[in-house]
């Protein structure tokens, strides 16, 4: 897959990726988090404002990645 494509899907995967976790951390923080303590609700936005960088790297790495040479694929 050339790379302009892989960079063209990943853009939309990313901006997808990042409404959703944030709709689902606030959604959980809503509702399980209601009744803790100040340094409860810290840790746990701390926590979940930096796990969604470990997909997003997965999907940048996929982008950035050369595309496969045919040489390559028929070895």
């Amino acid at each position: 897959m050339p790379v302009r494509l892989k960079k063209f899907i990943g853009t939309f995967a990313i901006v997808a990726l990042v409404i959703i976790y944030a709709l689902v951390a606030t959604t959980i923080a809503t509702y399980r988090l209601a009744e803790s303590p100040w340094w409860v609700h810290l840790l746990y936005f701390l926590f979940s404002g930096v796990l969604w960088v470990v997909p997003a790297m997965l999907l940048i790495s996929w982008m950035e990645r050369p595309p496969k040479r045919k040489s390559d694929l028929l070895d």
